[in-house]
């Protein structure tokens, strides 16, 4: 699906079986506790930190789709189109990084 799509998509789901949007201060705070529960899985799988019971049935893949979804209320609330906002962005950073990259000898 597109980006557009799933800007539609949630949109339609909030309306029909989620009643409203929670306001965009609840949902920013619910867009960072979801970023935890990413970086709880990452520092366990990546990391040093081993796994403990209550992590049991936790996939990245959820996590990373509850950030998105709620990414996607955010903006859907705010009027963004994340489309448009991807677009200008991938501009914004290919102007300013055209080189910067090449030239980092860390990266190599």
């Amino acid at each position: 699906m597109t980006i557009k799509e799933a800007q539609e998509k949630v949109d339609k789901w909030i309306s029909t079986i989620g009643v409203r949007y929670f306001s965009e201060l609840t949902n920013m705070a619910i867009l960072i506790e979801e970023v935890g529960e990413v970086a709880r899985i990452i520092s366990r799988k990546y990391g040093e930190q081993s796994f403990k019971d209550s992590d049991t049935g936790k996939e990245l893949a959820d996590e990373l789709a509850d950030v998105l979804w709620v990414l996607i209320c955010i903006a859907n609330q705010t009027g963004v189109d994340l489309s448009d906002a991807l677009e200008k962005n991938f501009e914004k950073k290919s102007n300013r990084d055209k080189n910067r990259h090449k030239q980092n000898k860390k990266l190599f």
